[in-house]
C-alpha cells in the first residue's frame, strides 16, 4: 500500500485536485454505506420526490423514521479522512471538493466552499413558501409533537432515516412550515426521482474541467449522479484516483486505484505532501 499512496502523492503534488466523495468517507464516523464492506442492505425502497409529494402516508413513513436517524447524522464527528481533506484543502492543494454525502462532516472539519451535490440534511425547505430553516429546529418541533414515539430500529441509513415495522408509526405527527403555517417541509436534500439542480450539476463540471487530477474518495460510482463527472474527466484526458473499500464502477478508468481504509490513507497523504503548495504560495 505503501507505494501506491507514494504514486497518489506524486499524481496530488502539483495541485488542482478536484475531490469528489461519497458515503464510504463517512463510515468512520459512524454513519454506514450502502454499497461498501461496513454497508447496509436497505429492505425498503427509498423515498422518491413523487410519493413524498403526493401521497400523505409516505410524508408520514418518512418523517417518522427521519426523526429518528437524524439522531445518528446530528451526533457524528468528522473522522481522520475528513479532517485530511480539509487539511489538504489548507495546503492549497485543491481546487475544490464535491460531495454525495447530506451529513454536512466535510465541513464540520473544517473545508469550505464545499458543493453538496444532493444537498444537506442540515437544512429544511417548505415547498410552498420557499423558507429554509435548520434541522435542530424541526427536530425540536418533531419531538414535542411526537413526545413518546419510539420504536425497534433495524438499520440507519446514510440519507438519514432509518428502517422499523410499520405497525409502529402508528400516531406519528408531521409538522408543517412554521413560516407560512401551510407549507409542506421537505429536507434540502435530492430525493430519487428529483433532479439535482442544473446550475450545481454545472458548477461541480466547471471545477473538474479545470482540474489536474479527479481524486474519488469513498464511491462506489455504482449511481451516474457521481460517476458522470469521472466519465468527464477521462474523456478530457484529466487523470482520475480512486481511494475506496472494494471495487468502483470505475475501476478501469482510473489512472491509479487504491483499495484501502480512507482514514489511514489521507493522514499519510496529508504527511507526505505536507508544505509543498504552502511553500510555493509563500515565494
Amino acid at each position: 500500500m505503501n507505494e501506491r499512496v507514494a504514486q497518489l502523492a506524486r499524481l496530488m503534488e502539483r495541485g488542482h485536485v478536484a475531490v469528489l466523495s461519497g458515503a464510504g468517507l463517512s463510515t468512520e464516523s459512524g454513519i454506514p454505506d450502502y454499497r461498501g464492506p461496513d454497508g447496509v442492505q436497505r429492505r425498503t425502497a427509498p423515498m422518491t420526490y413523487q410519493a413524498f409529494t403526493r401521497e400523505p402516508a409516505a410524508r408520514v413513513r418518512y418523517w417518522a423514521r427521519s426523526h429518528l436517524g437524524w439522531r445518528t447524522i446530528a451526533r457524528a464527528s468528522p473522522n481522520a479522512g475528513h479532517a485530511a481533506v480539509a487539511a489538504l484543502q489548507r495546503q492549497g492543494l485543491l481546487g475544490g471538493i464535491i460531495t454525495q454525502n447530506v451529513d454536512g462532516l466535510h465541513q464540520a472539519a473544517g473545508a469550505t466552499g464545499v458543493v453538496e451535490l444532493h444537498g444537506s440534511l442540515d437544512r429544511v425547505v417548505c415547498l410552498d413558501c420557499g423558507s429554509v430553516t435548520g434541522r435542530q429546529e424541526l427536530h425540536r418541533r418533531l419531538h414535542s409533537a411526537n413526545p413518546d414515539f419510539t420504536a425497534r430500529i433495524t438499520a440507519v441509513h446514510p440519507d438519514g432515516d432509518v428502517e422499523f415495522g410499520d405497525d409502529e408509526l402508528a400516531g406519528f405527527a408531521t409538522v408543517d412550515c412554521s413560516g407560512c403555517q401551510v407549507g409542506m417541509l421537505k429536507p434540502d436534500v435530492v430525493f430519487f426521482g428529483e433532479t439535482v439542480p442544473a446550475p450545481r450539476v454545472q458548477e461541480c463540471f466547471d471545477l473538474v474541467e479545470r482540474s489536474q487530477l479527479l481524486l474519488v474518495l469513498g464511491s462506489s460510482l455504482t449511481v451516474m449522479s457521481g460517476r458522470r463527472f469521472v466519465i468527464r474527466a477521462v474523456k478530457l484526458g484529466i487523470p482520475v484516483a480512486i481511494v475506496n473499500r472494494g471495487v468502483t464502477r470505475s475501476d478501469d478508468q482510473a489512472t491509479l486505484t487504491l483499495d484501502a481504509p480512507l482514514g489511514q490513507v489521507l493522514p499519510d497523504l496529508v504527511h507526505r505532501l505536507g508544505g509543498h503548495r504552502l511553500t510555493e504560495s509563500l515565494a
